[in-house]
């Protein structure tokens, strides 16, 4: 499995040029106490310190490594390859293994950059795809920690078709509902970075970690560019929507231990009703159960700042949450937040707008209005859903989509189209929740539901009042007349059956009771999912699309 980096009685960090005691770094996990920096593991280290005690098992594939092209630089490759062994104590650049991480079942490709550079032959990308293989025979989650310059010179073009190969063996995980993880070590370029170590379902990225395609020196010395502060680094490709999170290492069992926890298909909880309780929620089913109010007293409740928003939301009613991030495109959208969890032990997938409290939380999530990237974020995590077979619930606050110039030129009209279109054929159950502003398009790609409910102080309409008034009336002074006028409150959401079901709010609004909000709301969440979970997919289809095509002209 390879052997382990001796370590003197004092250590220097490259980053900082600080002495650190040997004993003392080696119990951090290589990780500089003063500046952070990450240093390289071998392989052995990296599976010790992921792995439960004791449960990695070796998968002996019995491939050799040979020299189809018979490659001679400054010395054959096939003595580079028997100095590489002799000193790694290396088969080859990756170590197969299956194992726990708290329990949960794994099986792990983990590279090491002190065999060739960890780069990627022939030998390399049969190991990595028979442990993809043995994943979906035996249907347990497969993770790949990845260091690596690229595809393996020395064997030509063989060395680049392990590109296809491995991402080959990745998709048919996707078709067989199968978690994939990708945990990003320091250096993943070239070859192994535009195939699978990319291609997972979530992407793990330790502090500092550079990832990309060409790496810094072959960019500034083909095209003489220069290149911005933090370029390629975890940190810079986390804001740009590649990579999911950033986890410092010394947290990366545990959260990859919460990503299996919620991301592995499990047999599904009983049903309330068969537990002996009852999934029924405290919902209104009847407008005339609600009482009739000014609209405009609605509109300024649900916009309300004081209210719970979709963070806290999640936090409160779910367990084992983990955000993911990024559209895997160009960026990460704040006003949508979501990831995986588990609700009273069931798995899903949560998304939700997410507008903010505090001046800078509100700047820097849009005040809740999604660019393009949100959208694409959201339609990647119900994808994630629909692979896993986990249900969806989504939140909806928001005054509408980001309408700049921006979002306009990144294809805002073309994402939500987008997303309502995948929401209409998701082959899992779908709640969604109006638990504040429901404005325009921008509400209703998140809204394609077989459930669609609504707190009893929301909003949900195709235009905001202060919209409606300046363009009709031709004056936003008249927006609580252009509210009356639109009927977007939650009584008449339901009489419209717009909405399905109200959940009541605590006396005062949820504002004034978060934690009696939240209870509500994760029992209206359970009931709808509880209601759903006889359905099988196509029915599941059937039933929302069946919802939305009711809607015609009313006389």
């Amino acid at each position: 499995m390879g052997r382990s980096v001796d370590l003197p009685e004092w250590v220097i960090c490259a980053g900082c040029r600080t002495l650190a005691y040997g004993k003392r770094f080696r119990r951090d996990l290589l990780v500089c106490p003063e500046c952070g920096l990450h240093e390289r593991m071998s392989s052995e280290e990296r599976i010790s310190a992921l792995l439960d005690e004791g449960s990695a098992e070796e998968l002996d594939f019995s491939v050799d490594t040979g020299d189809p092209l018979g490659f001679v630089d400054s010395k054959p490759y096939t003595v580079r390859l028997r100095e590489a062994q002799a000193a790694t104590g290396m088969k080859e650049a990756v170590v197969c293994v299956r194992g726990t991480i708290d329990g949960n079942p794994v099986m792990a490709a983990v590279m090491d950059f002190c065999f060739l550079g960890g780069s990627l032959g022939a030998a390399v990308g049969e190991l990595i795809t028979r442990t993809a293989e043995l994943a979906l025979a035996e249907r347990t989650p497969l993770l790949v920690v990845t260091s690596s310059g690229g595809a393996r010179m020395q064997e030509g073009a063989l060395s680049l078709m392990q590109m296809a190969k491995t991402s080959q063996a990745l998709r048919e995980l996707d078709e067989a509902g199968i978690l994939t993880i990708s945990l990003i070590t320091d250096p993943t370029y070239g070859g192994v970075a535009a195939s699978f170590a990319t291609q997972a379902d979530v992407i793990v990225a330790e502090p500092g970690a550079r990832l990309g395609f060409a790496g810094p020196r072959v960019i500034q010395q083909t095209i003489r560019q220069s290149l911005p502060e933090g370029f390629q680094t975890a940190e810079f490709l986390v804001e740009r929507g590649m990579i999911d999170m950033v986890v410092p290492r010394q947290a990366l069992r545990v959260t990859l231990a919460r990503l299996l926890s919620a991301g592995s298909r499990r047999p599904a909880a009983p049903r309330a009703a068969d537990r002996g309780g009852t999934a029924e929620a405290a919902l209104v089913r009847d407008s005339r159960d609600l009482p009739a109010r000014e609209p405009w007293d609605a509109v300024r409740l649900a916009r309300a700042l004081d209210r719970p928003t979709a963070l806290q939301y999640i936090q409160a009613i779910t367990d084992d949450f983990v955000e993911l991030r990024g559209d895997r495109l160009a960026g990460d959208c704040r006003a949508i937040i979501g990831g995986l969890a588990r609700l009273d032990g069931a798995p899903l997938v949560i998304i939700g707008h997410q507008k903010g409290r505090t001046t800078k939380e509100l700047a820097d999530g849009n005040f809740g209005m999604p660019s393009p990237a949100g959208y694409r974020k959201a339609a990647r995590l119900m994808r994630l859903a629909a692979k896993l077979g986990v249900p969806v619930v989504t939140l909806v606050d928001t005054p509408g989509a980001h309408p700049g110039v921006e979002a306009e030129t990144e294809g805002q009209a073309v994402a939500i189209a987008d997303t309502l279109r995948l929401m209409t054929g998701l082959p899992v159950p779908v709640v969604s929740v109006v638990t504040g502003e429901g404005g325009s398009g921008g509400a209703l790609a998140l809204a394609v539901a077989n459930r669609v409910l609504a707190f009893s102080n929301a909003i949900y309409s195709v235009i905001s009042p202060e919209g409606c008034a300046a363009i009709l009336w031709r004056d936003s002074s008249a927006a609580p007349q252009a509210a009356r006028a639109l009927r977007l409150d939650a009584r008449s959401l339901l009489e419209l059956e717009v909405v399905d079901a109200v959940i009541p709010e605590p006396e005062g609004g949820a504002q004034g009771d978060h934690g009696a909000t939240a209870r509500n709301l994760k029992a209206a969440i359970a009931a709808g999912l509880d209601e759903l979970s006889t359905l099988d997919a196509a029915r599941l289809v059937e039933n929302r699309r069946v919802r939305f095509r009711r809607f015609q002209a009313l006389v």
